[in-house]
């Protein structure tokens, strides 16, 4: 079949329209593409939300500085208890939407060039941005370790033991060697970060804990508990951002509040 100049440039059209026109029922305020070097002055990045039980509906501590927090609106999204997904340099998690579409989640990110995608629970709409991100000089991070979860009101936490016997949690979150809890969610979802920019040779151990929660929202916005089985998602990325990246990803059921599980054991470098 031969087509005409008329209908190959129609066809054209319509395939460079398409990444557009999915991108339109997703709007991404932050963070936006290209260079930045870091937070405004007077603007904070903080990561503690305060924990209460019920679990509150709120995703984003306060005054959160823009670089460090992802945040936006999903239009037209059915009403749905389905979380959207976020994807953040490879990794997938799931995004809290409220009934207005709309999303606000903390991240910490590392220096370096960055994506982030968003998509709708159904996975029609998406949008994506690329930025580099040179914060005021800062040591990369050469491991990091993300905990993400399934479930809404539920709060996981992050536990990790260093080769020389440091625990960072939610508790004791910056320690001497370096290494600290960057952000620690208690609303569900997740995420939680760690971070070590100089990594002390030998053996980690990484825990999660099923802290509390098990509440769901109605339609009415009442919180009804339930206990619910949410399925912990444990990504170890070592060297990100350098040809010698490594990343692993670990599933692991929590099945009861008070529950502590060893998900991985792993040796640096």
């Amino acid at each position: 079949m031969t087509l005409r100049y008329s209908q190959v440039l129609l066809l054209l059209c319509s395939l460079t329209a398409l990444p557009w026109a999915m991108a339109q029922g997703v709007k991404l305020d932050t963070p936006s593409g290209g260079w930045r070097t870091g937070a405004p002055e007077g603007e904070g990045e903080s990561f503690r939300q305060t924990v209460n039980y019920p679990a509150s509906s709120v995703n984003t501590p306060a005054g959160q500085a823009n670089t460090a927090r992802i945040s936006g609106q999903i239009h037209a999204t059915p009403k749905s208890a389905e979380p959207g997904r976020l994807i953040v340099n490879g990794v997938s998690m799931p995004l809290k939407i409220d009934p207005a579409g709309r999303f606000d989640r903390p991240f910490s990110f590392p220096n370096g060039s960055n994506s982030v995608e968003v998509r709708s629970p159904d996975g029609q709409q998406r949008h994506r941005t690329q930025f580099l991100n040179a914060s005021g000089g800062a040591t990369p991070a050469k491991l990091r370790v993300l905990l993400a979860w399934d479930s809404d009101g539920t709060d996981l936490d992050l536990h990790l033991i260093t080769p020389d016997g440091a625990h960072i949690w939610y508790g004791d979150r910056a320690v001497a060697n370096g290494a600290a809890l960057d952000v620690d969610v208690t609303t569900g979802y997740g995420p939680e970060i760690f971070a070590m920019p100089a990594p002390i040779k030998g053996q980690y151990l990484v825990y999660v804990n099923y802290f509390g929660g098990g509440y769901r929202s109605d339609e009415d916005g009442q919180e009804d508990a339930v206990q619910p089985l949410t399925t912990a998602q444990v990504t170890v990325i070592t060297e990100e951002g350098t040809p010698s990246e490594k990343m692993e990803t670990f599933l692991v059921p929590m099945r009861a509040v008070g529950e502590l599980t060893l998900v991985k054991g792993f040796s640096y470098p």
